[in-house]
C-alpha cells in the first residue's frame, strides 16, 4: 500500500473537503453541504496527505444510518492518481465506518469510471444493483448507468 497518513476529518475542514471534491469532480459540492452532512448524525470523512506537513492528495465522505454506511464520495487529485492513495483512503473509510457499527457498506461509481471499479472490485466490493443513464459520461457526449456496489465490514 502506498506510503501515506490517512486521518479522519470533521465539519471544521469543510472548506478544504470542498476544495478538494472541485478539483476532483465537475460538480463540485459547496463547504456548507459538507459541513452539514459532517455535523450531522453519521458523518464521517477522512483526508489524505503523502507525509504530514505534504498538502492533501484525496479524501472520502460517508455516512452510517443504524448498521449500514453509504460512501458518498471518494476521490484523489489527479497529479497523485495510479500511486494507490486511492485504495488508503478507502481502507480508512471501511474502517471507521466498521469502528462506528456498520456491518454493510454501499456507493455507486459511474460505469465509465473503469479505475474507481478495479479498486472497489479488489477491496470486495459487489454489484448489487444499476441506475441506468444515472450520470453524465465525461468521457463522450452521453450518459452511463450508476453501478450499485456493497460490502460486508463485519461479520
Amino acid at each position: 500500500m502506498a506510503d501515506c497518513v490517512v486521518r479522519l476529518a470533521g465539519p471544521s475542514e469543510a472548506e478544504l473537503l470542498a476544495h478538494l471534491h472541485g478539483r476532483c469532480f465537475q460538480d463540485r459540492w459547496e463547504a456548507e453541504f459538507i459541513h452539514r452532512l459532517l455535523a450531522g448524525p453519521g458523518g464521517i470523512s477522512v483526508v489524505g496527505t503523502a507525509t504530514p506537513a505534504s498538502p492533501p492528495f484525496g479524501f472520502g465522505i460517508a455516512r452510517i444510518a443504524a448498521d449500514e454506511a453509504e460512501i458518498l464520495s471518494l476521490a484523489v487529485v489527479p497529479e497523485a492518481r495510479r500511486r494507490k492513495f486511492g485504495r488508503a483512503l478507502l481502507a480508512a473509510v471501511c474502517e471507521a465506518c466498521k469502528t462506528r457499527g456498520a456491518h454493510q457498506l454501499y456507493l455507486e461509481v459511474a460505469e465509465s469510471n473503469v479505475a474507481a471499479r478495479a479498486l472497489y472490485v479488489s477491496a470486495g466490493f459487489c454489484e448489487v444493483g444499476r441506475r441506468k443513464d444515472y450520470y453524465l459520461d465525461p468521457t463522450s457526449s452521453g450518459r452511463t448507468d450508476a453501478l450499485l456496489l456493497a460490502r460486508q465490514l463485519a461479520g
